[in-house]
C-alpha cells in the first residue's frame, strides 16, 4: 500500500475542511436514502453547508457586464473560506482567519512607468473611473480546483487609457502590498515578497481583464484580495493578483512571483491549457468547489473564443 507524506499531498488532493468535516453527515445520509437517491441542492448542501459569514459593504450603482457564463455560482462561504494568499498564510483556511483585521482603507495605487500621466489614485478615485459591473467569471486555480464568481469592477483598459502609456510600454507590471508587521505568515510562504505579477499590453487591454473591488454585491473580503485586485479569466488564478498598490508600465517583460520560485513549473503566460501538464500533475480536469467530481478543464477556461487570436503564432506549450 502506497502511503503519501504531507510533502507528497499536492493541494489540488486537499479535501477543503468544511466537506471533510461534513463526510459523516454525508454518508450517513448516503446510507441511508443512497447516493443515487439524494437531489441535487442536498447533494450541494451536504458537501458545502452553507454558514453565517461576516459581510462586506454593499456595492450600488452596479450593472450586469459583458462576457458572463451562466453556470451555477459557487457558494459565498466556499470562496471566502479556502483562498491563496500566501500573505497570510498558506493553508487554504488560514487566509480568512489571518486577514480579517487586515487594514485596507486608507488605500492608493501607484500607477508609473512608460506613461504620459502618471498618477497616485486612491480607491475613490478608481471606482469612479468607470460604471461599476458585475462580471460572473470562472476562475481556475493550478492546483486544479475552480470557481465561478459575480466579480464586480470594470475594464483594466479603462485606467490603461487614462494614464496614456508610451510606445515603449510593452507590458503592464503589478505589486500586492507586503506589510511584515499585518502579514507575519509570510515567512512561512517560500516565496518572495512583495508578490508581483504582469502581462502583455495586448492582454492587459483586453476587455475580460478587470480591476476588481468586489463581489457577491459587496467590497470584497480581505483574504479575497481587498480592497482592488486583478482578475484574468481566462489565465490560472495566481496571476490575478490581490491587494495591488501598484502598477507599472514597462518596455520588457517583468518578473513575475512564481516564475522567480519555479520557473519549470510556472510560465509567464500560465493561460488555462488542459493539453500542457503541470510537471507534478495533468490539468486535464479540475473539481469545482463544492462538488464531489471532477470535470474536464476547457482551454482558456471557456473563453477561448474570446482570446485565442492574442497567442496566433504562438507554440503555448513553450509560452506556457
Amino acid at each position: 500500500m502506497l502511503i503519501k507524506r504531507p510533502a507528497d499531498i499536492r493541494s489540488s488532493e486537499v479535501t477543503p475542511r468544511g466537506l471533510y468535516m461534513n463526510r459523516r453527515k454525508f454518508i450517513a445520509n448516503a446510507s441511508v436514502a443512497g447516493v443515487g437517491l439524494l437531489t441535487t441542492q442536498r447533494l450541494v448542501e451536504l458537501v458545502s453547508p452553507r454558514q453565517k459569514v461576516l459581510a462586506g459593504n454593499k456595492l450600488s450603482g452596479v450593472t450586469r457586464g459583458p462576457f458572463g457564463t451562466d453556470e451555477k455560482q459557487t457558494p459565498y462561504n466556499d470562496v471566502t473560506h479556502y483562498n491563496n494568499f500566501y500573505e497570510f498564510g498558506v493553508p487554504k483556511e488560514e487566509p480568512a482567519r489571518n486577514a480579517k483585521n487586515f487594514r485596507t482603507t486608507p488605500w492608493q495605487v501607484s500607477v508609473e512607468g512608460a506613461v504620459n500621466k502618471p498618477k497616485t489614485f486612491d480607491l475613490d478615485e478608481l471606482m469612479k473611473l468607470a460604471p461599476l459591473e458585475e462580471r460572473i467569471y470562472r476562475h481556475r486555480c493550478v492546483e486544479g480546483w475552480s470557481i465561478v464568481v459575480p466579480w464586480i469592477g470594470f475594464p483594466l483598459n479603462v485606467l490603461i487609457k487614462v494614464v496614456e502609456p508610451t510606445s515603449k510600454a510593452s507590458f503592464v507590471a503589478f505589486q500586492s502590498l507586503f506589510d511584515p508587521k499585518q502579514m507575519p505568515q509570510a515567512r512561512y510562504a517560500g516565496i518572495p515578497f512583495p508578490y508581483v505579477e504582469g502581462l502583455r499590453m495586448d492582454e492587459a487591454l483586453h476587455p475580460l481583464a478587470i480591476l476588481c473591488v468586489g463581489m457577491y454585491g459587496e467590497t470584497l473580503p480581505n483574504q479575497d484580495g481587498a480592497p482592488i485586485r486583478l482578475v484574468v479569466p481566462w489565465k490560472y488564478g495566481f496571476k490575478s493578483i490581490k491587494s495591488i498598490v501598484k502598477i507599472r508600465f514597462v518596455e520588457k517583460q517583468p518578473p513575475t512571483t512564481w516564475n522567480i520560485s519555479n520557473a519549470r513549473e510556472y510560465g509567464f503566460y500560465s493561460n488555462v491549457n488542459p493539453n500542457v501538464d503541470h510537471p507534478r500533475w495533468s490539468q486535464a480536469k479540475e473539481r469545482r468547489l463544492g462538488e464531489f467530481f471532477r470535470r474536464p478543464t476547457l482551454m482558456f477556461n471557456g473563453y477561448g473564443d474570446q482570446v485565442v487570436s492574442l497567442y496566433a503564432g504562438m507554440d503555448l506549450r513553450k509560452y506556457y
